[in-house]
Parts: C-alpha cells; sequence; structure tokens
C-alpha cells in the first residue's frame, strides 16, 4: 500500500484538508492517505516537527510525509524535497526539518521546481507538495524535480545544561492531555543522574523525588514525573491537567537537583 501522511496547522473547520485529499485520491488510486495531525498551533513549527519526529518512524519505509505549517514559498525559505531514513518529507524549508532530524543529516535534498497547474501561489500543500509526492508514487525520479543541495535551515531547540548538583531545562511540548513534555531525555537523567538522590522542581510544585513507571502512581491531582514514549521527561498530574493547574507554559525552566 502506497502511504502518504499529512502534518498541518489548518484545523477541521476549513476545505483545505478535502482538497489535498481529495486531489491525492484523483490521482493515485490505491494510495492510503493518514492524517498525523491537522491541530498544530498555527505557525509552530517547534510543535508539529515533535509531533512528527515521534511518530513518521513507525510507518513503512518509502511512505511521504508533507507538512503544512509555515508553507509560503521565500527565497530564504524554498519548498524543499528530503530523503531520510528511506522516508521522504515535503515542506518548506523554515527549520522545521532541522527540528525533525535533530542533527542528522538527509540522504538527499531537492529544491523543488515544479510548475503548478494553477496560479494561486496560496495553497502549496495542494499545487505543490501533493502533486510531489503523486510523482514519487508513480516512480519518477526526485533528482529531476529540481536542484540537489547540500544544507537545509538550521533551527535548535535549547538543549539542558549541566551543572555541579543540578540539570536544568526547559519544556519544548505540550500534550493534548497538557501533560509538560521537557528536553531533558532519559539517558542524560541516568547518565548524569545515576543512582543518586534528585528532586525535580518545576513551577509551584513542592518537588518530585522519583521517576514513576505510570501515571497511576501517584493519588489524582498529584504532580507524577515519567519518561514518556519518545525517550523524554514528562510532568504531569494523574487525571489532570498539568499545563493550566501548575501555570507552566514552553518558557517555564525544569530543575532538577542532585
Amino acid at each position: 500500500m502506497k502511504t502518504i501522511t499529512l502534518t498541518t496547522d489548518w484545523g477541521l473547520k476549513d476545505h483545505y484538508l478535502a482538497n489535498v485529499k481529495g486531489y491525492l485520491y484523483s490521482q493515485i488510486s490505491d494510495v492510503s492517505v493518514i492524517d498525523i495531525s491537522h491541530l498544530v498551533s498555527k505557525f509552530n513549527i517547534v510543535e508539529g516537527a515533535f509531533i512528527l519526529k515521534n511518530s513518521y518512524y513507525t510507518f513503512p519505509k518509502g511512505t511521504i510525509h508533507i507538512i503544512s505549517i509555515k508553507d509560503q514559498w521565500t527565497e530564504k525559505n524554498p519548498h524543499l524535497l528530503l530523503k531520510y531514513n528511506e522516508h521522504y518529507f515535503i515542506g518548506t524549508d523554515t527549520g522545521i526539518f532541522s527540528l525533525i532530524l535533530d542533527g542528522d543529516k538527509p540522504e538527499l535534498i531537492i529544491e523543488l521546481d515544479i510548475i503548478q497547474e494553477t496560479e494561486c501561489f496560496t495553497f502549496p500543500a495542494k499545487d505543490v507538495f501533493a502533486k510531489v509526492a503523486c510523482q514519487i508514487l508513480n516512480g519518477k525520479d526526485i533528482k529531476s524535480m529540481g536542484q540537489v543541495k547540500e544544507n537545509i535551515l538550521e533551527c535548535y531547540l535549547p538543549k539542558p545544561t549541566i551543572h555541579e548538583d543540578c540539570i536544568i531545562g526547559n519544556i519544548i511540548y505540550f500534550d493534548d492531555f497538557q501533560n509538560a513534555i521537557t528536553n531533558i531525555k532519559e539517558d542524560l537523567f541516568k547518565k548524569v543522574i545515576g543512582n543518586k538522590k534528585f528532586t525535580i522542581y518545576l513551577s509551584r510544585m513542592d518537588g518530585i523525588t522519583k521517576i514513576s513507571d505510570s501515571y497511576n502512581d501517584v493519588d489524582p491531582d498529584v504532580e507524577v514525573a515519567v519518561f514518556s514514549s519518545t525517550g523524554h521527561l514528562e510532568i504531569a498530574m494523574n487525571n489532570s491537567t498539568a499545563k493550566s493547574l501548575l501555570g507552566l507554559d514552553t518558557s517555564t525552566s525544569i530543575r532538577i537537583e542532585f
């Protein structure tokens, strides 16, 4: 089965999603078009990258991932096709590709040179990205779709800082349960802290002194720290909403003293 995924900030109200899906199904009869998310916060490439980075690899090799977030073409932000880890990524070079790859290098970068069939330049997801996806599935040589590039626009998330007696990190993402996902990964935590005693401080929390296996390891409405399926340290509240109750946002720092 040929597979195309869609990750956008369109929401579900308007005609954009239906237009792109309709075009794809009209061009490729045996394609499966999968919605990863259309509820990315408007223009938020960090959020969109986090969602796609943590889901794309579960799809079959050869899957094409269309990304429509801040997708308007400019000379600084051209439309690109990337091949990475035997997957294809189509979108605009806003820095989102570097966030998805997280320091890795793609196997191939093509700056797209695709002639649109319309004179409307406000809907590249349909008029460019979907067209490129269909050409890939029809076996067209991707190098014929534009010029090979060497680099993509780099965009960096803040990295945790390690001090003599603490790690300081940041929240980078909130899921739909308002759980706070931080930039502190499990391997870093284990490397720096190991078996030492520690306390996690975040906003109005009194402090968490252990990593739990699940949310239900604590009572309802109590803060809990877990390593999420993404491998990141996550702060949540069992059966409640950490973001609103603790007054968190993506500028909130997290401090782990040991």
